[in-house]
């Protein structure tokens, strides 16, 4: 999540928190990109073995992030604001520089 985090100051997104708990589970980073409010799941293998690491956000994941999100801005009370949902996908293969995968609007 630091490679992640590092990567979207990198693009100027302004991360407002990290590691959202709720009873459904967990949204990994919130951040602001330009007036937008993005939730950001960040999914990280050392090998290629199951496929890229973003394949592992499945329906039912997708569905936990979209209620998570929507638990959010209940709560923040925050009304029209344009959200997306983001997916970075990280592959560290040893030896090799870190693969940043970041899927804008990934579902």
């Amino acid at each position: 999540e630091d490679l992640a985090e590092k990567h979207l100051l990198n693009k100027e997104y302004k991360i407002l928190q990290r590691n959202l708990r709720q009873e459904h589970g967990e949204i990994d980073i919130i951040a602001n990109d330009k007036n937008i409010l993005v939730f950001i799941e960040v999914k990280t293998r050392n090998n290629l073995e199951f496929g890229p690491p973003e394949l592992a956000v499945t329906k039912s994941k997708q569905r936990q992030i979209r209620k998570i999100a929507e638990s959010y801005l209940y709560e923040k009370e925050i009304k029209d604001t344009d959200c997306r949902i983001d997916v970075i996908g990280i592959l560290l293969i040893k030896n090799q520089e870190p693969q940043i995968n970041h899927i804008v609007n990934a579902f």
